[in-house]
């Protein structure tokens, strides 16, 4: 038989011969490795190919950090989850926790040295380096400036402690964008000193937050959530706890509030003093409007009768007089809250501050200007002109993990080492300390603030490993009696030094509280009038104060309460966009003293009269391909002096609609009360239910042909029970689940089409009247029907039910017809449009080295195909091989899917509800038991909790 031949005349076998000469070229066309690379001889312990290791560290926010456990597959770090011995984290995540494996693989983080825009290298710095410190030694460090953010590290905070014993003329810095200065000044009023105050929301039976924030996004939000979910259960009893939210603007907080009420920040100011003079102060009387008067009446009473248990937070928004007042009042109250030292200061030695630098940058007086991991030719206040200023300075030296707005302006810049490839060390809020432990090899020639300092004492060869292992062996070495050998003490020291690598956390490391005394009654500075608008600026839940704006997965985040992504936009409320003549999506010019911004407009219920809002974090230039470009830039309008707050600012239409982007609608009224079923503790304890409160859902079996799932030849049947009444609506489990199933971002186009691809997402629910909202916040997956809608109208049996009750999708036989789509009455299922994740990337989001970010464990899926949540199915895959390896059966609560383990309050319950001791099996027989739009019948095994709020007995006094 003569050999088949193709078109251009190659037999089969000559093709493959052609073939395989090309791939062999190929490869020897690649570079020969700088380092040997050989297989392993004996295979190094702990590594198995493709087993995932799980290593705790601990990632920074505002300075502060958070311990975590990271998971890594082959080396390459993939998830991170929270660490439960780490009091900041207690096991859960935040939405910056989950990001940060995909800013570890950005393409667009700064790769190496630069000097004046041009590469360098290390070395080229460090000879620059050698006649500066000899004049610094000489001249005792005189013109020198150190700026930093919030440092809580002790190793940092000891190299920068020896810089400034050898050149005690330089000047530390510090600056924080997202710092409340006024809660450090309100201290200092009340106590003599800046003290850091610690509430403990689990001991707090009655909370009054005045514009105050606790369950938003920050640093504290974790253990805050933690320990206000802790009392918002049925099993808390009296101990049930009630919040009164009094704020500006919506926040989480006042979305979770028994009773809240929009004021101007002037009037909630003057909230506190009512409250002060209920309760014996001898002040001024407060000018309130009659509702507002009668809510804090209201909550004077129940503060008063839960002595020890009742707590007052103020936010950033009110003046140091009004925090020392606030202060006082919960001295009064025995409020649940230690006081501790300011983590962030040095032997006593706190950083000057930004105006201070500034203003020694105007005038000349800084010859060599050093900044470590700051931005603040972007985020400095407007007035401070930090960007020309820091021109006078002939040295400028910056270290990020970008080259940003602030990298571009400096005569040197040094790559950052991100955290999950450096060591360091951090302290949380408390003062527990914990190690910052690497999980893969520096990708990039980077270097850490610590041996950056390093190389200003003139020491080339610092490592961070070696510099925080010295720290923590002088601090125990100080802890000692000094007796026993040198080799003894080695051995002790390597062996408490490998438990806290383990644990993740410095044993005994927390601060200790400080008796304080009573706190002094400040005077109060006169009431101040209401202008025409006042601007309240706000942290940005995604993107925070603009260090994540490069990072996909936030600016596709859904904000959450105006489902915003992509973007920032300028607040109203209904009255006063209609009373200005703007409608959501116009444009406006927002002016400050001279200075203006243009951002669109977004019409959200729950504002002040006279109160608009902005959030930190967006319009940056020099962001990155994700990140430059998008929204407006609120830095722009701030001052030194009004940093969250800028009364009489102006407002005016500039006749353009460039419109937001919004991923869901808040559901209001009608539609909310049928499927966002709200019970209160009184209506609980008259045996009310769920089903009672939403006429829209129905009781019992509904007819039907089909048994119910029991579960596989083991008796598993998967299921999900998640309590509306504990979700704050972080959407820490959204970015969760995108991390653990290598869910695909899709960009700002395609979110204007109206697609997404998020397979959890978190629906608002307003019960509310009219002005007064009463939002809840409601995490949607897919609900894994028993009698599921899609199953019977796939034509491929693509859709399908597995022998655990879970409703799985076959990738491969997917033709997309989108018929299961349609018939979801959820509408959780995404479909690929794009080949978002397959060669179609937003942005650069299909360059190298994201792809290592992926878990191996989920496919990768493409073009043209159906996808939805799974429960995390590799994750039961996995324990159940584990456990047939073992011989033994399935453990209860082995499974844990990932939007479970990232909740801070544990709203998301999962379990074998075949097991009827299972706390899934246990939650599915409580009376706020309900499944939406369970009337439909489709059976569906993830189900809900109803909201339970608390509020005081026959009072209605903030209209709600």
């Amino acid at each position: 038989m003569p050999p088949l031949t193709g078109a251009n005349g190659l037999s089969r076998r000559e093709a493959l011969r052609a073939f395989a000469a090309g791939i062999t070229l190929a490869a020897g066309a690649c570079a020969k490795p700088d380092e040997e690379i050989v297989p392993y001889v004996v295979q190094p312990e702990r590594v198995t190919g493709g087993v995932p290791l799980v290593f705790a560290s601990t990632l920074p926010l505002a300075g502060y950090g958070r311990g975590c456990r990271v998971r890594s597959v082959d080396g390459r770090p993939i998830k991170v989850d929270g660490n439960p011995r780490h009091p900041a984290s207690l096991g859960a995540t935040d939405v910056f926790a989950e990001a940060a494996v995909l800013s570890l693989y950005d393409p667009d983080r700064s790769k190496t040295v630069r000097q004046g825009g041009d590469i360098a290298n290390w070395s080229a710095l460090q000879k620059a380096l050698v006649p500066k410190v000899s004049r610094w030694r000489g001249s005792q460090g005189e013109g020198l400036r150190l700026l930093t953010g919030r440092v809580t590290s002790p190793t940092l905070q000891r190299q920068i402690g020896r810089l400034l014993d050898a050149y005690p003329k330089a000047v530390w810095h510090a600056y924080e964008p997202t710092e409340d200065a006024s809660a450090r000044a309100g201290a200092a009023l009340a106590f003599g000193r800046a003290l850091t105050p610690l509430p403990h929301l689990d001991r707090a039976a009655v909370i009054v937050s005045l514009d105050a924030d606790p369950l938003g996004p920050g640093p504290d939000q974790i253990r805050s959530g933690r320990g206000f979910g802790s009392r918002r259960v049925p099993e808390a009893g009296d101990g049930f706890s009630r919040l009164y939210a009094i704020e500006a603007t919506p926040m989480p907080t006042g979305a979770k509030a028994d009773h809240r009420l929009a004021l101007p920040p002037q009037q909630i100011g003057e909230a506190a003093v009512a409250l002060a003079k209920a309760l014996g102060a001898g002040t001024r009387d407060a000018q309130l409007p009659d509702a507002a008067a009668r809510l804090v009446a209201r909550a004077a009473e129940d503060l008063k009768a839960r002595h020890g248990a009742a707590l007052v937070l103020a936010g950033p928004t009110l003046p140091p007089d009004l925090h020392a007042l606030v202060h006082w009042i919960n001295g009064q109250i025995g409020a649940p809250l230690d006081w501790i030292e300011a983590p962030d200061a040095i032997a006593g030695r706190m950083p000057g501050s930004l105006p201070d630098l500034a203003r020694d940058l105007a005038a000349g007086a800084v010859s060599d200007l050093v900044m470590l991991g700051v931005n603040p030719a972007y985020d400095a206040p407007a007035d401070l002109a930090f960007a020309e200023n820091s021109a006078k300075a002939p040295f400028r030296l910056h270290l990020g993990l970008y080259v940003d707005e602030t990298a571009i302006l400096a005569s040197w810049h040094v790559p950052e080492t991100h955290p999950l490839e450096s060591w360091g060390d951090l302290r949380a809020i408390d003062g527990t300390a914990s190690v910052v432990q690497p999980l893969i090899r520096p990708l990039y020639a980077t270097r850490t603030a610590e041996e950056v300092v390093s190389a200003l004492l003139g020491e080339t060869d610092a490592a961070a490993y070696d510099l925080v292992r010295e720290t923590w062996r002088e601090t125990r070495r100080a802890g000692q009696d000094g007796t026993g050998e040198n080799g003894a003490k080695q051995a002790a020291f390597e062996a408490w030094w490998r438990r806290v690598l383990h644990d993740g956390v410095v044993p005994d490391s927390a601060a200790t509280p400080i008796a304080v005394g009573a706190p002094r009654l400040p005077d109060l500075n006169p009431a101040a009038g209401p202008g025409d608008l006042t601007l309240v600026l706000r942290p940005d839940p995604t993107v925070w104060d603009g260090r994540f704006a490069n990072n996909a997965w936030l600016q596709e985040c859904p904000a959450p309460l105006t489902k915003q992504v992509w973007g920032n936009a300028l607040s109203l409320s209904p009255e006063e966009a209609v009373r200005r003549g703007v409608k959501q999506g116009d444009l406006v010019r927002i002016t400050a003293d001279g200075r203006g911004i243009e951002v669109p407009v977004a019409v959200v219920p729950g504002h002040a009269a006279g109160v608009a809002s902005l959030t930190l974090g967006y319009g940056r230039t020099k962001a990155g391909a994700i990140g430059s470009g998008i929204g407006a830039n609120a830095y722009a309008l701030r001052r030194q002096d009004a940093l969250w707050r800028i009364d009489d600012v102006a407002l005016a239409p500039t006749g353009q609609h460039p419109g937001i982007l919004t991923t869901q609608r808040v559901v209001r009224e009608r539609e909310a009360k049928e499927n966002y079923p709200l019970l209160t503790m009184a209506a609980l304890a008259e045996g009310r239910t769920a089903t009672k409160e939403a006429p829209g859902t129905k009781r019992g079996p509904h007819p039907t042909l089909l048994g119910s799932s029991t579960g596989d030849a083991d008796g598993h049947a998967w299921a999900m029970v998640i309590d509306t009444s504990l979700c704050i609506g972080c959407n820490a489990c959204v970015i969760a689940c995108q991390t653990e199933n290598n869910v695909p971002v899709v960009g700002p186009e395609e979110i204007a089409q109206g697609r997404l691809m998020h397979w959890l997402r978190i629906d608002t629910y307003d019960r509310g009247r009219k002005g007064h909202p009463r939002p809840g916040f409601q995490p949607v997956p897919c609900m894994h029907c028993e009698h599921a809608p899609c199953e019977p109208v796939c034509p491929v049996a693509a859709s399908v039910h597995d022998g655990e009750g879970l409703n799985v999708q076959v990738y491969n036989r997917c033709i997309g017809t989108r018929f299961c789509e349609a018939n979801c009455p959820y509408k959780v299922r995404r479909f690929n449009f794009l080949g978002y994740a397959d060669g179609q990337e937003y942005a650069n989001l299909g360059l190298d080295p994201l792809p290592a970010q992926r878990n191996p464990e989920v496919s990768v899926r493409q073009r043209g195909v159906m996808e939805k949540c799974t429960y995390c199915i590799q994750r039961i895959s996995g324990a159940r091989r584990a456990a047939e390896r073992d011989g033994r059966p399935l453990g209860r609560g082995e499974v844990t899917t990932a939007c479970q383990d990232a909740c801070p309050t544990r709203a998301i319950v999962f379990g074998d509800l075949a097991d009827q001791e299972s706390d899934v099996a246990r939650l599915k027989k409580e009376p706020r038991h309900y499944a939406l739009l369970g009337h439909l019948g489709t059976r569906p095994r993830t189900t809900y909790l109803a909201d339970l709020r608390n509020p005081a007995p026959d009072f209605q006094g903030d209209g709600s």
